[in-house]
């Protein structure tokens, strides 16, 4: 085995990487010009890359660049409005759901010695019908698509007297869903952790609900942090769904603008705001990065103390009791 090699299998040889090179390049090739072929001529025939369909989208001197934009921006400003409650919700409130469902699954496992026998029974009782209710709650919000949440939230709320904007319908849609994701991601990062730390929590006093608060709970969001980004960025994508209650993000605008143009360009239209989802989205993952790496900072600091030398005093004391 070379010493480049994995422990699965053995390096590539020359002659190897130079048949890789090939195929890469012929395929890159062919790629290119089937792109050619069934993407790009068609579309030119069609005159989708005039700038009469792309003038409005990227000439400032267009005179439709600037009430577009506006309309364009009205919509991504409600589309961030409805991801940055949503986020925030799910966020806490899935917060909340894991530890309601770590300190239940702890219930099961206390027997309530000191309490009298109906008392203790009863007590278990309740933490295994809460447990039964939040388990069939979770499994039930995360089998439903989130279009179905969004829409039944929108038609049964009014039905019990609740009439909110479409704003807050979309808001409550996403977090239903969301939170229970996020629930169940937090959830099994802090049961996934070392049983000792439980243990040496409760060996310094702590109570249950101080462990999961002040020990588990914060290196289960260190340690689910990347599942924990691409939950937030899914948030963010499916504000596109309030299509479904007729509310005015992003797509939506982008959908009501395309009759309202000189020349309807639809392509093109879709094509900014895939963009426009695309940079949103990354700016999102590179922040949750950016945080990600300040908690390690952060933690590395705390635990490696930098080294101090002995005092002198200390030194004497031992050369002289040698």
């Amino acid at each position: 085995m070379s010493q480049n090699s994995s422990v699965l299998y053995d390096a590539p040889g020359p002659r190897t990487r130079r048949i890789t090179l090939i195929t890469s390049l012929v395929m890159a090739a062919l790629i290119a010009v089937g792109v050619y072929a069934f993407i790009y001529q068609p579309l030119a025939e069609r005159g989708e890359f005039t700038m009469d369909k792309w003038g409005p989208l990227i000439d400032p001197d267009h005179p439709e660049f600037s009430p577009l934009w506006k309309f364009l921006g009205k919509g991504f400003r409600s589309t961030l409005t409805a991801a940055a409650l949503a986020i925030v919700s799910s966020l806490v409130l899935g917060t909340a759901l894991a530890v309601l469902r770590v300190q239940l699954r702890a219930l099961q496992r206390r027997r309530f010695t000191g309490l009298p026998t109906p008392a203790a029974l009863a007590l278990r009782g309740l933490s295994w019908l809460i447990t039964v209710v939040t388990r069939f709650c979770v499994e039930v919000f995360r089998g439903i698509p989130v279009v179905i949440t969004i829409f039944f939230v929108w038609v049964i709320l009014p039905e019990v007297g609740i009439e909110l904007s479409l704003l807050w319908y979309l808001v409550i849609g996403l977090t239903i869903y969301n939170m229970v994701v996020i629930g169940e991601i937090l959830r099994s990062g802090m049961e996934g952790l070392p049983g000792g730390q439980v243990e040496a929590a409760q060996a310094i006093g702590l109570t249950s609900f101080q462990a999961t608060r002040m020990v588990l709970l914060p290196q289960g969001f260190r340690v689910m942090l990347p599942a924990l980004i691409s939950q937030l960025v899914v948030v963010l994508k499916d504000t596109s769904l309030g299509f479904i209650i007729s509310y005015e993000e992003i797509m939506r605008t982008a959908r009501l603008a395309i009759p309202l143009l000189e020349t309807p360009n639809t392509i093109q239209m879709f094509f900014v705001v895939g963009v426009i989802y695309i940079a949103a989205n990354y700016l999102l993952s590179k922040l949750a990065e950016y945080v990600q790496r300040r908690l390690s900072r952060a933690r590395t600091t705390r635990t490696i103390a930098p080294t101090q030398p002995l005092p002198s005093t200390v030194l004497t004391g031992q050369a002289s009791n040698v």
